[in-house]
């Protein structure tokens, strides 16, 4: 066993990568995993006290304050890694919202904006400064979170799936146009992932709708084949592998780690 563990981690030692999002939640839990297994990391936030505890947790990476949707801040952030790091081999998106919770005709038009500023458009910035770094060292991997919203539709939060939905679009189109490059792009689906961003969105339907964050919770799980919710550790595996030597011929794939979410 410790054989094929050692196996699947191949070629990530010293690997250098960028998480976007990366001091907290789900970015954070990538970071520790790539970071046990030697890479050089680079994370960016919106929050000074989580970048603060994570500089304190994983002191050797780079951390710096950068909003993915401000075209000034990923300027800086790659100028940054370039400057620190002499390149770039990989990119894990990681950012996002939740957006607001509500009927069509309820949801104000700027966290419409901003739902989508942040988890699609900052994507795409964050790819456009990273792609030149990747062909400068012949090539490179992008990891995408997408999510379960991005493969159903999800009544009262449309801006989030409709940013989500995007994040896909976007992946299957850059791995076509970049594997000539050799530059693998892959979409992660989280579902239901523990943590106080779910718990929040649970609590917010459940108003929505009229029952208890109880009674919602256990819809939600109902919906799941497996009837549990996923670990922010189960997605950063996941990001592992496929940044390392075994997801070497991985491209263009959209990867659900939701416990087979059925429907949202």
């Amino acid at each position: 066993m410790k054989k094929a563990a050692s196996s699947l981690a191949s070629g990530l030692a010293g690997q250098r990568v960028l998480i976007t999002a990366g001091a907290g939640g789900i970015g954070l839990a990538i970071a520790r995993e790539l970071a046990g297994h030697g890479c050089r990391l680079a994370v960016c936030d919106v929050s000074e006290t989580a970048l603060d505890a994570f500089r304190r947790a994983i002191p050797n990476a780079v951390a710096m304050k950068a909003d993915v949707s401000e075209e000034r801040d990923v300027v800086r952030l790659f100028s940054q890694v370039s400057d620190e790091f002499g390149g770039l081999d990989a990119l894990v998106n990681n950012a996002g919202i939740a957006g607001p919770t509500g009927g069509v005709e309820e949801i104000n038009p700027d966290e419409w904006r901003r739902t989508l500023d942040i988890c699609l458009t900052g994507q795409f910035l964050c790819t456009r400064a990273a792609v030149p770094l990747f062909k400068a060292g012949n090539g490179g991997a992008i990891v995408n979170m997408s999510s379960s919203a991005g493969r159903h539709g999800y009544a009262y939060r449309t801006p989030y799936s409709a940013a989500k939905f995007g994040v896909v679009g976007f992946t299957l189109s850059l791995a076509k146009e970049l594997g000539p490059f050799n530059i693998r792009v892959n979409a992660l689906l989280p579902g239901i992932v523990a943590g106080p961003r779910m718990e929040n969105v649970i609590s917010s339907r459940a108003e929505q709708v009229g029952v208890t964050a109880d009674e919602m919770r256990a819809r939600y799980l109902s919906n799941i084949s497996l009837r549990r919710m996923v670990d922010p550790e189960d997605v950063a595996t996941t990001t592992a592998f496929l940044l390392s030597k075994a997801g070497r011929n991985i491209s263009g794939q959209l990867i659900g780690v939701d416990g087979n979410v059925e429907t949202l």
